[in-house]
């Protein structure tokens, strides 16, 4: 009897293996077939189009959309020498939660509405792309992604550090061994390796990296309510207190060290799902044959570029990265969008925007981009800094912080009715 079960349960598994191959050559098929035609109806303003006049504007584009890159990123990288803009300050707190909802419209109103429109396209074929809502999932498997690029880059940064710190303790034991050998008994600093937890920055800010950090926070011995906040303005006023005749000593803590890992890693992937997608808006410019077109982008990708210059600006001044990697990842940042227009002026004349197989790769790109720019925002901007405990002891500065963030996703919002 069992072996005709097992006979039955290999059947069934054959019947259903038939299935799922025959379903994947359909689609792929499918999907071959979709971007192999030629093209669609162009959604270009035909009564606008103006080649020398959009000519011009691109150049102007590339030029207006550089500086103010280049002015967003730099303020907080130059400014965290300025007391007011430094990176522990309020003002740097709320205008980063401006951008923070200038980042966030753009994922969700802007690039994932653009996916949406590509691969909603009636251009292309009913099946696959009308019976899947593919640009949410390509959105959530971004998301996923990054995630886990997210936690494997925190890992090996902390791992890294593990092994720089322990390289260091050796040293000092070997230091201590040959002075005790001397004669000379140092006093060894000691440190409280309960002042923080994995997760908890400076200012008690906390990046959630999984649910280890989260939890880490509450099973940390933190007084809670109004002693909570007695605390966090004592211990601010002893870190910043001179002249009291303390004699240890002010460097880094292992809280510090493990604060500026999670700045390292954010500051990457958010420089990777910024970049991604400001290639997309660039080149989707510099195609365009149509100033009616071009104009509202000038200022629209203007706006967008400075204050997401501004939040990746703000993540690398944090993450206290040497001046030759700042200013590498600054300039990078701020040439991707013009880059982009270049490409796509230079491939206009070839190029064919509403092909199936140019919007099948825009939707999907657009799409992944959304769900980047969506999971930066809420997990490693807005949560980072609205669960700090700095913001829930500070009643004024939630209350601006969060004009700001809503004021910013509001505005973002707002410039996709001309772009």
């Amino acid at each position: 009897m069992s072996f005709i079960e097992d006979l039955w349960g290999l059947r069934f598994f054959d019947h259903f293996g038939s299935k799922t191959k025959a379903f994947s050559g359909s689609f792929l098929h499918a999907v071959s077939d979709s971007m192999m035609k030629s093209s669609c109806e162009s959604s270009d303003r035909e009564d606008c189009r103006d080649d020398a006049a959009a000519f011009n504007l691109k150049f102007v584009a590339i030029a207006s959309i550089l500086i103010a890159g280049i002015v967003g990123v730099a303020i907080p990288l130059i400014g965290k020498h300025r007391r007011f803009l430094k990176t522990d300050g309020s003002l740097f707190v709320a205008t980063k939660a401006f951008a923070a909802g200038v980042i966030l419209a753009t994922g969700f109103v802007h690039m994932l509405s653009g996916g949406s429109e590509a691969l909603d396209n009636p251009c292309l074929p009913e099946f696959p792309w009308s019976k899947f809502p593919f640009p949410g999932f390509f959105a959530m498997v971004a998301s996923l992604l990054t995630l886990l690029l997210d936690f494997v880059g925190t890992q090996y940064y902390e791992r890294k550090q593990g092994l720089t710190r322990a390289t260091e303790e050796q040293g000092r034991v070997r230091s201590v061994d040959e002075d005790s050998d001397s004669g000379i008994v140092p006093v060894l600093e000691i440190k409280d390796r309960n002042v923080k937890v994995f997760g908890e920055e400076e200012g008690g800010g906390m990046h959630i990296v999984g649910m280890h950090a989260h939890a880490a926070h509450h099973r940390h011995n933190h007084p809670h309510g109004q002693h909570a906040c007695e605390g966090h303005v004592k211990e601010a006023g002893h870190e910043h207190g001179q002249g009291l005749g303390h004699g240890h000593s002010h460097g880094f803590s292992d809280g510090d060290e493990e604060s500026g890992v999670r700045h390292v890693v954010v500051s990457q992937v958010l420089e990777l799902g910024i970049v991604s997608h400001s290639i997309i808006i660039g080149i989707s410019l510099g195609v365009s044959h149509s100033p009616c077109t071009i104009r509202p982008l000038i200022a629209a990708l203007s706006f967008h570029q400075f204050f997401e210059g501004f939040a990746l600006g703000g993540c690398i001044s944090q993450a206290q990265f040497k001046t030759q990697s700042a200013t590498l990842m600054a300039c990078f940042f701020a040439l991707t969008t013009p880059v982009g227009i270049s490409i796509g002026t230079a491939a206009a004349s070839v190029y064919n925007p509403n092909s199936p197989g140019a919007l099948i790769v825009e939707g999907i790109l657009d799409s992944m981009s959304a769900g980047i720019l969506v999971y930066m925002a809420l997990v490693d901007l807005i949560a980072a800094d609205f669960l700090s405990k700095r913001m829930s002891c500070n009643f004024r500065l939630q209350v601006v912080s969060y004009l700001m963030l809503f004021l910013g996703a509001g505005l973002m919002s707002l410039l996709a009715i001309w772009a």
